[in-house]
């Protein structure tokens, strides 16, 4: 097989650099959970700390649903460019809030603004990074996808060890300063690409027009949904569960979010890896029952054993690994009609879950007084639906003809 030219391989760089800074970004707020929380740091109290991110889950999901159509008047490049500027913000806003840290209202007003830019980003560059990865590769989708997401889970995973790296030298904030630092350059070699026709355009002919979905797509949306309820409960809580209600200290709250982070990145590499032998719709099936393992484990650990923790992350982490970009390239396959659209759509779908997970927690501990162990016992729940949802999506596998998806303006 012959080498890409020179300027393909530089936006396949570019794509894939920027899911792995992306991923960086997007867990630079929850792995820095125990300085918005602590009395010495920003003195948010849970509920406070979980609103935080609900700026970021309302701006993901209407930046993501919004993507596609701009991206067809815009390009699909402006699109990825304005989601880098609007993650290139919220780390500026990040880095801006600890000078105002004692005063907290305008402190914690400049944090929500943050996160709300961070949703921009996220919602703009993830759907338009997983299009351009499927149409690199058009022969190669799903590997193509898990690949982009397995350097997205790299960075998810590298986020906690810098901040406690950075936490440890006394200056926390030294993460956002670097994470900008690299998303300015990335912006800046990105400019400079085509990344035009081609690149990212995969469908979007078909799905010109205000479209009908198919009843299908819903079965893929909720799938994602739940999915990120179950991501972000161990992504957005695992560090303060491990230190507020398991005893453990700062440094292994932080191992168990890396832990997690990192049995997701590794699922993703391997289930890429061994695609030939192991079929993606049999694995699909299998994850979230380890996802359910994993919040059964968590769900009654002892104070007394605060490191059993890290491996019942992990065993969530690698349950969750193949999920999300497994979902979104068996849409695109069988949702071609609409593919452009897709990924967008269930970005959208996986923020309303992160957007639950991550306010729900605090009022369901301020007002029914639940433990977060009782909220992951629960969540349990959440990933036998995800498990049955799986065994339905994995079912089909042709795609739906582009007949049956109609356009709204086509209607008498």
């Amino acid at each position: 097989m012959t080498n890409p030219p020179l300027a393909r391989r530089r936006e396949i760089a570019a794509v894939y650099g920027a899911g792995l800074i992306q991923g960086v970004a997007l867990v630079t707020f929850p792995a820095a959970s125990v300085v918005f929380t602590s009395a010495t740091g920003y003195g948010l109290s849970r509920t406070e700390y979980g609103a935080m991110f609900v700026p970021q889950a309302l701006s993901a999901i209407g930046s993501a649903l919004l993507g596609a159509g701009l991206a067809r008047r815009l390009g699909a490049k402006r699109i990825f460019l304005v989601g880098l500027v609007a993650n290139l913000a919220s780390m500026a806003l990040l880095v801006l809030s600890r000078f105002v840290m004692s005063e907290h209202t305008v402190a914690y007003g400049v944090l929500l603004v943050a996160t709300g830019c961070l949703g921009v980003g996220f919602g703009f560059t993830v759907p338009t990074l997983n299009t351009f990865a499927a149409a690199f590769f058009p022969d190669k989708v799903d590997k193509a996808v898990l690949a982009l997401n397995a350097l997205l889970g790299s960075g998810t995973a590298l986020a906690p060890i810098l901040v406690a790296v950075f936490v440890g030298l006394g200056v926390w904030w030294g993460l956002p300063v670097l994470v900008g630092a690299l998303i300015l350059g990335l912006l800046l070699f990105s400019a400079r690409l085509p990344l035009g026709p081609g690149a990212g355009q995969g469908g979007a002919a078909g799905a010109s027009g205000r479209t009908r979905l198919p009843s299908r797509f819903w079965l893929f949306a909720g799938f994602a949904l739940l999915y990120g309820v179950c991501e972000t409960m161990n992504g957005n809580w695992a560090s303060l569960y491990m230190t507020k209600e398991l005893g453990a200290s700062a440094t292994q709250a932080s191992l168990a979010l890396t832990v997690f982070w990192a049995t997701v990145t590794a699922g993703r590499i391997l289930f890429a890896a061994v695609e030939t032998w192991i079929p993606e719709r049999a694995v699909f099936q299998v994850l979230p029952l380890l996802v359910g393992a994993g919040f059964v484990i968590l769900a009654f650990l002892q104070p007394t054993r605060p490191l059993f923790g890290i491996p019942a992350f992990a065993i969530a982490g690698f349950g969750c690994s193949a999920l999300l970009p497994l979902v979104i390239s068996f849409a695109q396959a069988e949702l071609k009609a609409i593919a452009a659209s897709v990924a967008g759509g269930l970005i959208a779908s996986y923020q309303i879950g992160y957007g639950l997970a991550a306010f729900g927690v605090g009022p369901l501990e301020s007002r029914l007084g639940w433990s977060l162990g009782t909220i992951y016992g629960g969540t349990t729940g959440v990933a036998l639906a995800l498990a049955a949802l799986a065994v339905l999506i994995a079912r089909r596998r042709d795609p739906i003809p582009t007949s049956t998806i109609t356009h709204q303006g086509d209607e008498p």
